[in-house]
Parts: structure tokens; sequence; C-alpha cells
């Protein structure tokens, strides 16, 4: 081990897994017992103690345990309809499509060639026994996504390095390989978007490379955010969510205000005013808010539901003021979720977000 002193810990992590493997039939460490004893391994390895590579490396070493492969969140991209891309596709999922497109089609092949091969393999004995599942299934089979070929079971590479412990020499060598094998992964899938252009009748440079490698970079990352309209969630409220997020511990105080934010609206459409907004009208208010309350769980389908009595009191109370430090806290959240919509990076949150100054937290409700 004394060829690896200065050597980044990425390395010591590798070679360490390879020694291992070979006196463990190929297996990595997969116990508790098995992940200490490699740990003490490295510890070994160490000539002295303050060796920060060799530390880093027993930091980092849950990276060896850690399963390949790629996110649930990805597996659900490649796998989302809106894959299956036409001229009216967005750029992002033509470059989706890219992680997952059909090697036979970039030959120039389709889906009816391809099901006649599948007819004609599965009338054979062994076709009989490979094939005993739906065709579209077996058609699955067949893709040849980048994922599972040039990416080796993972997305593209993002190709940048952390900072680390090793000699200069090492680490410009490692963090070469990272970008080679970036621009590798990038060629590849650029290759495959032009291809799909081509076939969808669009120009097969009108997604720039700028833009592949961005999304080369982000790949293991990517996520899609679907919402529901604001009229959805008025007109045809997910009242099993409701239900269970009012009669849920955590989230009942969330969802109470929730229904109380709704139930002031309409207390303003039906009284002109808001409840607590004028002295001497608080006790009336509470109860009208209250009644309000209830139309409206009924409305929305939580028959029998209730909000405490002591939020309703509290929103009374609240007259509708505006506190401008919590003003400033919910539109500091608000802008900060637009510029991640305008950039388009970073994920933005999915769901109704509510903020609770009294308690000092704050929720997502699926609405």
């Amino acid at each position: 081990m004394i060829g690896l002193q200065r050597a980044p810990y990425v390395v010591i992590l590798v070679k360490m897994a390879e020694e291992w493997a070979k006196a463990h039939g190929g297996a990595l460490p997969s116990t508790r017992d098995e992940k200490e004893e490699f740990k003490e391994l490295l510890k070994a390895g160490m000539v002295t103690m303050d060796e920060d590579n060799y530390e880093e490396a027993i930091t980092y070493s849950s990276k060896v345990f850690a399963s390949q492969g790629i996110s649930s969140d990805l597996l659900q991209l490649i796998h989302d309809s809106c894959s299956e891309v036409d001229s009216n596709s967005s750029d992002f999922w033509v470059m989706v499509a890219a992680l997952k497109s059909v090697e036979m089609m970039l030959l120039g092949l389709h889906h009816d060639w391809i099901d006649k091969l599948l007819v004609d393999f599965r009338e054979t004995e062994i076709g009989q026994i490979c094939f005993s599942v739906q065709l579209e299934s077996v058609r699955h089979v067949l893709l040849y996504e980048f994922i599972v070929n040039e990416g080796g079971g993972e997305a593209p590479l993002e190709g940048s390095i952390p900072d680390m412990a090793s000699s200069t020499e090492l680490y410009v060598n490692l963090q070469k390989i990272y970008l080679e094998k970036a621009e590798a992964d990038f060629l590849v899938l650029q290759q495959r978007v032009k291809s799909i252009l081509k076939r969808i009748g669009r120009d097969p440079d009108s997604i720039s490379k700028a833009m592949i490698k961005s999304f080369c970079k982000n790949a293991r990352k990517l996520k899609v955010c679907r919402y529901r309209l604001v009229e959805d969630e008025f007109s045809n409220p997910a009242a099993s969510y409701l239900q269970k997020y009012l009669s849920d511990e955590e989230y009942s105080v969330a969802m109470g205000f929730y229904i109380l934010l709704r139930a002031v609206d309409r207390f303003a459409a039906n009284y002109n005013s808001f409840p607590g907004q004028f002295e001497g009208e608080l006790d009336e208010d509470i109860s009208r808010l209250k009644t309000v309350v209830v139309g409206l769980l009924n409305d929305l389908g939580c028959n029998g539901s209730t909000v405490t009595e002591d939020l309703i009191n509290e929103m009374c109370r609240f007259g509708a003021s505006e506190l401008h430090a919590v003003a400033a806290f919910i539109g500091g959240i608000a802008s900060q979720e637009v510029i991640k919509l305008i950039t388009k990076q970073f994920v933005p949150m999915v769901g109704t977000f509510i903020f609770n100054g009294i308690d000092h937290k704050s929720q997502l409700l699926t609405l």
C-alpha cells in the first residue's frame, strides 16, 4: 500500500475493493460486520495516523457498498409515456428518449419489424420458454438503452470531481479520466439525440451541444414535477388526501390552516370583511367562521372532519393583518421557487406549502 500514500481516496477505495472482492468470491462488503471490517482494512493501510487521503477513504467508504444503478426518479422518468417522442415533443423529452433510445431504430429499423422478429422467435421452442410474457414486455427486452450499454447500468457521467487529498499529478490524472468518460458519454448521447430528431422529422441540430452537455451533467439528478391546476384543486378536491392530513397528528395543524385560508376567502365573499378585521365583532366572527369551516369541509367531501377551535380563534385574532417579517419570509420562498422554474435548475416544491409561524414549521401538502 506504499504506492497509495499520495493517491486520491477514490483510487484507494477501488484498490481495496478489488482486493476484498478477490478474497470474497467477487462480492463486496454487504453486512454490517463486513463493512466495519472493510474500514479496518483501510485503517491498516495507513502508515501514519494523519494521512488525509486514507481518512477520506474511510469517510466515503459507503460509496463501495452503495447499490449501483439509476435512481427511482430517473427510472420513472425513462419509462414515462412522454419519452415516446414525436415532432411535438419538447427538447427535454427528446433527450430523455436518447437515454433509452432503441439501437435498432438508430439502424433504421422500426417497431413493426421488431414485432415480426419477436413473433418469429416466439414460435421456436426457446422463444416459447423465454418469451412467455406479453409482446410489449418482450419489446422492452430488446431496447438497447444508453444506461444499459455505454453507461454500464449508470446515467451519463457528470465529469467533475470534488477536491480531495492527493498529489497534484495524481489528482489531475484522475480528473482527466472522469472528463474523458464524461465526454465519451456526451458524444454517444449527442448522436442518439440527432438520430431521434431526424426520425421525428426535426432538424438534427435543433438541440444545441450546450443543452445536451447540461443534460448529461445533470442526468443523474433529473426529476419531473407535475402539478394540479388551482382550478382542479378547487373544483375536484382530493378528499382522501384532505381527510388523511386532517387525521394525521403530524399534518393536522398545517391542514387546518389550509382549510382556514380557504374558509377566510369564503367568509370575505359572504360578509365583505375578513374575520376579526373590526373591533367588537370578534366573538361573532368566530361563530361565523366556524359555520363557514363546517360548510367548506362538507363541500370538500370531509363530512365529520373538524378544525380545532384554537386555530379558528387564532385566525380571527389575526384579523387579516400582515406581519412584515412573515411576509418577507414567504416572499423570499416564492421568489426562490420562481427562480427555480425560470432557470429550470434545482427541484421546485411539489405541493401546497404551508408555513406555520406559531410552531416555526413549514410543510408540503399534496392536494
